[in-house]
């Protein structure tokens, strides 16, 4: 399982401006909802309840929200770039500033746990996040996203 199959190009979000850990949740709900069809109020509610358990900021800038509905018909994830980091309550107290959320249906189970550890390897290259951090552009950063891991070092 690849980004490739989570990512649209349009659940790109690629300079968000939000000020707080709460509105950088509640604009990828709404950009969720909108890929989806699925409430934006249920997204949000999910990452919520998931967050209560344990933040999502996985450390080095990076977030990955995640959650489970009864409503989702399929794994899918939102990308977001943010125009200037925000606290995160990430584990290594550093600032977030690219967030990846993953929706998955309720009854996903392994899927769901390779498609975060799928994300988590992508974002935790180096090369791939500075190459993220570095533009504003939503095609770009689709396809940085969602190209073979072989040819991520390549250019």
């Amino acid at each position: 399982m690849s980004l490739k199959d989570l990512l649209t190009a349009d659940a790109i979000l690629p300079a968000l401006k939000v000020n707080s850990k709460k509105q950088a949740l509640q604009e990828l709900s709404d950009k969720a909802a909108q890929v989806s069809g699925i409430g934006a109020r249920e997204i949000f509610d999910a990452l919520l309840q998931r967050e209560r358990l344990g933040s999502t900021g996985v450390g080095n800038g990076i977030a990955i929200p995640h959650g489970k509905l009864a409503k989702a018909g399929r794994i899918f994830a939102v990308f977001a770039r943010l125009e200037r980091p925000i606290d995160y309550e990430a584990l290594d107290g550093a600032p977030v500033d690219l967030i990846c959320l993953l929706i998955a249906p309720e009854a996903a189970g392994a899927d769901h746990l390779k498609a975060l550890a799928r994300t988590a390897r992508i974002l935790r290259d180096p090369i791939v996040t500075a190459r993220l951090r570095a533009t504003r552009d939503a095609a770009a950063l689709f396809t940085m996203l969602t190209q073979s891991p072989s040819s991520q070092h390549a250019a």
